[in-house]
């Protein structure tokens, strides 16, 4: 596939880059405890860790095809702008953010900043938000 024109090919090195520092960093600190949970208990925590564990191998597909896989960079960046501003910020001004809490507030701030540097935004803009979606209906093939 030819590299679009709206994007510069820096740009798709960027992304990469991001996809690559998402695998990695959750491949060190995620995967052990996937492959070897301590605890093996159905809670909060083994959903968290089912779907960061996805979303990092769907990382590694961002390799290959960075612009494909722009809604993972997009989704990176809204939970953590979510958990930001809805529990680290009435935490942090509470008092309440503890060590853990300080300790993804600064993960989840590495990726406020990277992410959206990464990120074409104009091509976003473009085939995202102003571009056509697909039908609501079509052919009936499979």
């Amino acid at each position: 596939m030819p590299i679009p024109p709206d994007v510069a090919t820096l740009r798709l090195y960027l992304l990469r880059g991001m996809y690559l520092l998402i695998a990695v960093g959750l491949g060190l600190s995620l995967w052990p405890s996937i492959l070897a949970p301590a605890d093996t208990s159905a809670d909060p925590h083994s959903v968290v860790r089912a779907v960061l564990g996805a979303l990092s191998l769907l990382c590694l597909l961002g390799l290959r095809h960075p612009l494909r896989m722009l809604p993972l960079l997009l989704f990176e960046l809204a939970w953590k702008l979510l958990w930001l501003l809805a529990t680290a910020w009435p935490a942090w001004r509470a008092g309440t953010l503890g060590e853990y809490g300080h300790e993804v507030w600064f993960a989840c701030m590495v990726g406020v900043v990277l992410v959206p540097l990464a990120v074409p935004w104009g091509h976003v803009w473009r085939h995202y938000l102003r571009g056509p979606g697909e039908p609501w209906r079509g052919r009936r093939s499979l």
